[in-house]
């Protein structure tokens, strides 16, 4: 499970992620003629990995990475909102999930270090 794996391993498939992610929405991007379009998922899949780096390899932990990065990605926050109107491309495509998963991941990380939580 990768979710169990070690923290290097998961930012290295992170960033592996954030780049396929950008050659990918590029290429579906050129050929549909739409900008982040719902088809594409490999953002949300790089957030969610992002998130992941700031859990505790435990149920709770990661269950409230899945729900605050569903909640950022979701409601778009500033700044993320920002990004998700302003950057265009495939870069624009990735940048607000990234954004989200760390904001995410950083709530995550106040919850266990103030909370007590995972």
């Amino acid at each position: 499970m990768l979710v169990l794996a070690s923290p290097l391993t998961l930012a290295v498939v992170t960033i592996f992620i954030f780049f396929l992610g950008l050659w990918a929405a590029h290429k579906f991007e050129t050929q549909s003629q739409s900008h982040d379009s719902s088809m594409i998922v490999i953002d949300e899949t790089a957030g969610i990995l992002l998130t992941l780096l700031f859990a505790s390899p435990n149920g709770v932990s990661i269950l409230l990475a899945f729900i605050l990065f569903r909640i950022f990605d979701t409601l778009k926050p500033w700044p993320i909102s920002y990004l998700d109107k302003k950057i265009g491309g495939a870069f624009g495509v990735m940048i607000d999930d990234i954004l989200a998963g760390l904001l995410a991941g950083l709530c995550l990380l106040g919850l266990k270090v103030y909370g007590g939580i995972g």
